[in-house]
């Protein structure tokens, strides 16, 4: 196991975090199981939020009575320093625990600061001065708002989407964050999904001795395979690095991350799947993504009327009706030329 501190917290955690988003689609006890086997397995950082619906609940029922032994990281896309303090004491009630380690302001819009009008930031000053969290955290998916997080010198850490697809802007965050003893939590280190082999993308996160990937998991090979990262470390072998360069060359460029801060669509359109549908085809396998349900959902582009509110909540930056219009084509294209494959107009 490898044990590295927090940035400058003084929190002591197994490198290898636990994500506890995907836990909402399993049942309380199955995901009690994966949390009590992480934990037995090494890990002993667990990160969830608010927004996600019962995985609060589900994570103080598996470490009831073991509060002590787990850091928990929560996060509140609250607006105003009420509804802030209203969604502390859920979460505090939720997670059966009188203090919360790591609280995150939820990828907000903007860098909350003192003296703000929402008041976010000094209501979580006196919440820490109640001992009620630890330390004051920001997640985001935006370049600009995590930069300017960095530069306050205002939170103890910074989470961000981070995966051996990232680039130099996303590494300068790294190296800022270590400059400034900030800690970097690292979301997405799977990149939605379109990384599929967990052990390649652990080898790289070794590579970033300051950063900490939170790995999504929901069912037990997913959690087997980072177990055996901890456990036995992740080479960087010459078999991996093949595989890293294979995925940036097939995913540079402009692509959905699927983070879904697009949504929701005012036509209805799943935009953070059908805006990378074809990509998840090739990498996920395309039978999947060949059911009525898919068709259906894909023939629901048609819709789009080109508002680009999804284009300007996109935190990449995208030309998303462009990259729908461009997924509907090549779709349905597929699916035509595949034997016995149905049309869009059946």
């Amino acid at each position: 196991m490898r044990k590295i501190t927090l940035g400058s917290t003084g929190i002591e955690i197994e490198k290898n975090g636990f994500g506890a988003l995907p836990i909402q689609r399993i049942s309380r006890d199955d995901a009690a199981y994966l949390l009590r086997k992480a934990y037995d397995g090494g890990m002993n950082y667990f990160d969830t939020a608010r927004a996600y619906t019962d995985s609060e609940e589900k994570m103080g029922y598996a470490f009831r009575g073991m509060r002590d032994k787990v850091v928990i990281a929560t996060k509140s896309g609250a607006k105003t320093a009420a509804e802030l303090r209203e969604e502390l004491e859920t979460s505090l009630r939720m997670l059966q625990t009188d203090y919360i380690d790591v609280y995150q302001f939820h990828n907000p819009a903007f860098c909350p600061k003192p003296g703000g009008e929402d008041g976010l930031y000094d209501e979580a000053c006196k919440m820490r001065a109640e001992g009620k969290i630890r330390h004051v955290s920001i997640t985001n998916h935006r370049l600009a708002v995590a930069q300017e997080a960095i530069e306050s010198g205002l939170y103890a850490t910074l989470q961000f989407p981070f995966s051996y697809l990232s680039g130099e802007q996303e590494l300068r965050l790294v190296d800022a964050c270590r400059q400034r003893g900030m800690g970097f939590i690292a979301m997405k280190g799977m990149a939605g999904g379109l990384i599929r082999d967990g052990y390649a993308a652990a080898a790289f996160m070794e590579t970033q001795p300051d950063v900490v990937p939170i790995w999504g998991v929901q069912h037990e090979w997913e959690l087997d395979q980072f177990l055996d990262c901890v456990r036995n470390g992740a080479e960087l072998t010459e078999a991996r690095k093949a595989t890293i360069a294979r995925d940036r060359e097939e995913l540079s460029g402009e692509f959905c991350r699927g983070c879904g801060y697009c949504m929701p669509c005012p036509q209805g359109i799943q935009i953070n799947q059908c805006a990378r549908m074809m990509l998840m085809a090739r990498r996920a396998g395309e039978r999947d993504w060949k059911t009525p349900y898919w068709q259906s959902e894909m023939k629901k582009v048609e819709n789009c009327v080109h508002c680009r509110q999804c284009a300007a909540k996109c935190p990449y930056g995208l030309d998303t009706p462009k990259l729908l219009q461009e997924n509907y084509e090549e779709y349905w294209k597929i699916l035509a030329e595949s034997e016995g494959g149905a049309g869009k107009n059946n």
